[in-house]
C-alpha cells in the first residue's frame, strides 16, 4: 500500500467550488479530491486519478529529465516529446547514424540504445514537513542564518527519509515561499533507452518558426523505455537489465478528441510566479529577461553559423542551440505578453488596494504596514546589483571548460566537509550524478564555439564600470589593452588546458585543492580566482532569500485575509493536475483559431526546405489518403495538433493529455505564443496549450515508421 500522508498545513484548503468559471490552476495531488471534477466533466471516479491507498492514473505518470512523460505499456514504454528526448537522440547520433535528422527505430528491444544522462522519476509518496522545517528558524535570526537553517533542516529531513526508505530519493519542495514544505519520495530510474524518434522533419517540423505558435503541425513525440536490474531495482545502464514494470500504465484511445471535449493533464510543471509582487515582475520585464533573451539569441547565431556545412559540428551543438532557442523565444513571448497585459501596472493597482486594506485595521497595519515597501526595497537592491551579478552568473556558464573547472575547484573544497555541510551537488547522494554530467558536458564541447562565447562574456565583464568590476576578470586584463589581454589569456588557456581530456578530468575529480592547483591549468586558476566572487554572490542570494521568504509568507497571509479565499501554490516541479476543454481562441480582432489541425496543413506548409521539409513518404501517405483508422470522422484527415485552455507551463512538456475517461488522447508539448505569459498570469481568453494528437502519433508510428508492433504493445491493435 502506498504510504501517503494527507497534508494538513499545505495550501490550507481549496474550496470545492473554486475554478467553476475558469480552469486556472495547477493543483497539487493532495487537492484533487476537493475539486468536484465530476461536475466539470470527469466521467470516472476521482479516486481513479489519485488513490492514496491503491493504484491510480498517477502511477502511470513520470517525470523525464526536467519534463513529463507517461508509461503506455506494462513493459516500461514511455511516451513523451521529441524535444524532451532530443538530448538522448543527439548523444546517440553521429554523422554516419544521424538519428536527429533521419529518426531512430529499434526493431527489437536489443536494438534500443541508451539515452545518456536521462533519469525518469516516479512520485511514490508525500508528507507535509512544514512545521519541522520552520522550527529551525528562530525569531532573532538574520536572513543569511535563516536561509542556512532552512537548508540544513531540509538536508536532515532528506537524509533521514532516504535512510528509512533505501533505494528511493527524497526531496523537500517549498510550496508557498517561507510557509509550506512537502517531503516527496521518488523512485529514480537511471537506465533509459531510445525506442522510436521520428526524423527532425516530423518531430521538429516548423522548427523555431513554428515554436510557440498555432496552428501547429509538429509531430513532437518520441518513445523511450525504462529498464531496471534483473531483481527489479533501479540501476545504471547495463546490457543485462530488463524492462521496468510500472504499477500502472495509461490506456491509449486511438479515437482522440473533438471540440469542447473535457481533458486534463497530470504532469510536472516547472515554475510559475503568480504570487510574486509587481516589483518582481518589473525586474523580470525590464532587466533579467531582456538580458537573457539577447544573450541567448547571440549565442544561437554564433553556433548555427559554426554548424553550417559540417554536420558533425552541428550535432555537437544541436542540444545547446535547441535549449537556448526555446528559452529565448519563450522570454520574448513573455515580454510581449507582459507589455500587452500591462501586468506590472495591474499588480501595482492591486497592491494599492491591498495596502488600503492593511491600513484600515490597526492590528493589520502594525503587522503588515511596511510589508510591500520592504519587498520593494529588496527588488531595488537586486536591480541595483543586477549588471554585475547577471554577468557573473552567466560568465561561468559561457564556457564548458570554465564551468567544468569551477566544479572541480569547488568539489575540492566541498568534498572534505561533512556530508550535510556540503553544497547539494557535492553531497554523497548527488556526487555520482554530478561527476557523470560533468564528463558528459565534453560530448557537446566545441572549442571555436566555447572560445567565441567565452570571449564575448569576458569582454562584457571587462566593460563594466570601474566600481562593478569582477576581480578575476580585472586580474586577466591588468593594465593592458582589454581585448589584447583577453586574446592572450584565451590563447594560453585553450592551448594548455588538460580539461578536454576525460581521463584528466576524472583524475582531477579526486584531487584536493592544493593538488588541483598544481595542475597549473589556466581554467582551474581562473575558477579559483572567481571562487570568492561566487561565494559572495551565494551568500548575498541566501540573505535575500531569507528575507524574501519571511516577507512572502506574510504576503500570502494578508492576501488570503483580504480576498477571503485560499490560493493554489505556484508550480514548482512537483506533480500537478490541470483541466479544461478542447477549445480555440481569438488572438486578434476577427481572427479565430480552430483547435484541431490536420495533416492537410503539413502539406500546405511544406516547402521542401528546412524546417518545412516533410519526408516524401509522409507526403505520399497524406496525398493517397492512407489514414487507416486514424482519420477524424468529420475532418476526413488525420489530426496533428490539438489546442485546449488548460493551465500549463514549462515542465508540462511530454505530459499525457487525458480525456474524461482517463484515456490518453495527446501529448502536451507547447503553449500558444500569447500563453507564454502563463508563468505570471493566466486568462481563459488567451491561455492555450498545444499537444500532438494521439492519432498523429499512432499514424506516424504505424504507417510512416512501420512500427505497428509498438501499437500492439500499447494495446491499440
Amino acid at each position: 500500500m502506498k504510504r501517503i500522508l494527507i497534508l494538513t498545513v499545505l495550501i490550507l484548503s481549496l474550496l470545492s467550488g473554486m475554478a467553476t468559471s475558469s480552469e486556472e490552476g495547477m493543483y497539487p495531488i493532495s487537492e484533487i479530491h476537493k475539486l468536484n471534477l465530476k461536475a466539470k466533466g470527469l466521467e470516472i471516479d476521482p479516486l481513479d486519478l489519485f488513490n492514496p491507498d491503491g493504484i491510480s492514473l498517477i502511477d502511470g505518470i513520470c517525470k523525464v529529465g526536467g519534463a513529463s512523460g507517461s508509461f503506455v505499456s506494462p513493459d516500461g514504454l514511455i511516451l513523451t516529446n521529441h524535444h524532451v528526448a532530443y538530448g538522448g537522440i543527439r548523444s546517440a547520433s553521429t554523422p554516419e547514424n544521424d538519428y536527429l535528422k533521419e529518426g531512430f527505430l529499434a526493431r527489437t528491444r536489443a536494438d534500443e540504445v541508451e539515452a545518456k544522462g536521462y533519469i525518469v522519476r516516479i512520485t511514490e509518496s508525500y508528507e507535509d514537513v512544514s512545521d519541522e522545517v520552520l522550527s529551525a528558524i528562530e525569531d532573532d535570526m538574520d536572513p543569511v542564518a535563516r536561509s542556512k537553517a532552512v537548508e540544513q533542516r531540509i538536508k536532515e529531513i532528506v537524509a533521514r527519509a532516504e535512510e528509512k526508505n533505501p533505494g528511493m530519493r527524497a526531496e523537500v519542495s517549498e510550496m508557498f515561499i517561507g510557509k509550506t514544505y512537502v517531503l516527496f519520495l521518488y523512485t529514480y530510474l537511471r537506465d533509459i533507452r531510445l525506442v522510436y524518434a521520428p526524423p527532425r522533419s516530423i518531430g521538429n517540423f516548423g522548427g523555431e518558426v513554428d515554436n510557440w505558435m498555432w496552428p501547429r503541425h509538429t509531430g513532437d513525440f518520441s518513445f523511450l523505455r525504462a529498464y531496471v536490474s534483473p531483481d527489479g531495482s533501479p540501476a545504471d545502464y547495463a546490457p543485462e537489465n530488463v524492462p521496468y514494470h510500472p504499477k500502472n500504465h495509461l490506456r491509449v484511445n486511438p479515437k482522440g478528441v473533438d471540440v469542447e471535449d473535457f481533458v486534463f493533464i497530470l504532469g510536472y510543471p516547472g515554475r510559475t510566479y503568480r504570487h510574486r509582487t509587481s516589483h518582481y515582475v518589473a525586474y523580470e520585464e525590464e532587466v533579467r529577461m531582456p538580458f537573457v533573451a539577447d544573450y541567448y539569441g547571440w549565442q544561437i547565431d554564433v553556433m548555427e553559423a559554426m554548424g553550417e556545412g559540417d554536420r558533425a559540428i552541428a550535432l555537437k551543438l544541436a542540444s545547446r542551440i535547441k535549449g537556448l532557442a526555446n528559452t529565448m523565444k519563450n522570454y520574448r513571448g513573455k515580454l510581449i505578453g507582459l507589455k500587452r497585459l500591462n501586468l506590472v501596472e495591474k499588480k501595482r493597482a492591486e497592491e494599492k488596494k491591498l495596502q488600503a486594506f492593511i491600513e484600515a485595521d490597526p492590528d493589520r497595519k502594525a503587522t503588515y504596514g511596511n510589508l510591500l515597501d520592504n519587498i520593494d526595497a529588496m527588488y531595488r537592491e537586486i536591480r541595483n546589483a543586477s549588471e554585475t551579478e547577471l554577468v557573473l552568473s552567466y560568465l561561468r556558464r559561457s564556457s564548458t571548460l570554465l564551468g567544468m573547472a569551477y566544479t572541480l575547484y569547488e568539489a575540492s573544497i566541498e568534498r572534505p566537509k561533512k556530508d550535510l555541510d556540503r553544497e547539494y551537488a557535492y553531497m554523497d547522494r548527488n556526487w555520482e550524478r554530478t561527476k557523470r554530467y560533468l564528463l558528459m558536458s565534453l560530448d557537446t564541447y566545441h572549442e571555436p564555439a566555447d572560445r567565441k562565447i567565452f570571449k564575448h562574456m569576458l569582454w562584457t565583464a571587462a566593460s563594466l564600470g570601474e566600481d562593478k568590476q569582477i576581480p578575476a576578470v580585472k586580474k586577466i586584463i591588468g593594465s593592458d589593452d582589454a581585448e589584447e589581454a583577453i586574446d592572450a589569456f584565451l590563447d594560453k588557456a585553450f592551448s594548455t588546458t588538460m580539461l578536454t581530456d576525460k581521463a584528466a578530468v576524472e583524475e582531477a575529480l579526486g584531487k584536493k585543492t592544493r593538488a588541483l592547483m598544481q595542475m597549473n591549468d589556466p581554467f582551474i586558476q581562473m575558477a579559483a580566482d572567481l571562487y570568492p566572487s561566487y561565494q559572495e554572490l551565494r551568500e548575498t542570494g541566501r540573505a535575500r532569500s531569507g528575507e524574501l521568504s519571511r516577507l512572502y509568507a506574510h504576503l500570502v497571509d494578508v492576501k488570503m485575509a483580504w480576498l477571503a479565499k485560499d490560493f493554489v501554490p505556484d508550480a514548482n516541479g512537483t506533480l500537478r493536475l490541470t483541466f479544461g476543454h478542447i477549445r480555440g481562441y481569438e488572438p486578434r480582432d476577427a481572427v479565430f483559431y480552430h483547435p484541431i489541425t490536420t495533416v492537410d496543413g503539413v502539406l500546405q506548409k511544406t516547402t521542401g526546405e528546412p524546417p518545412f521539409d516533410t519526408p516524401k513518404k509522409l507526403q505520399d501517405l497524406i496525398q493517397k489518403g492512407d489514414f487507416g483508422a486514424f482519420a477524424h470522422p468529420d475532418l476526413g484527415s488525420v489530426p496533428t495538433g490539438i489546442l485546449y485552455n488548460m493551465d500549463t507551463t514549462g515542465g508540462n512538456s511530454g505530459s499525457a493529455v487525458l480525456n474524461a475517461r482517463g484515456e490518453l488522447v495527446g501529448v502536451n508539448f507547447d503553449r500558444a505564443y500569447e500563453a507564454t505569459i502563463n508563468d505570471y498570469a493566466w486568462n481563459e481568453s488567451y491561455s492555450r496549450s498545444i499537444a500532438v494528437d494521439i492519432r498523429y502519433v499512432l499514424w506516424v508510428t504505424e504507417k510512416f515508421a512501420g512500427a505497428g508492433y509498438l501499437l500492439e504493445e500499447m494495446g491499440v491493435k
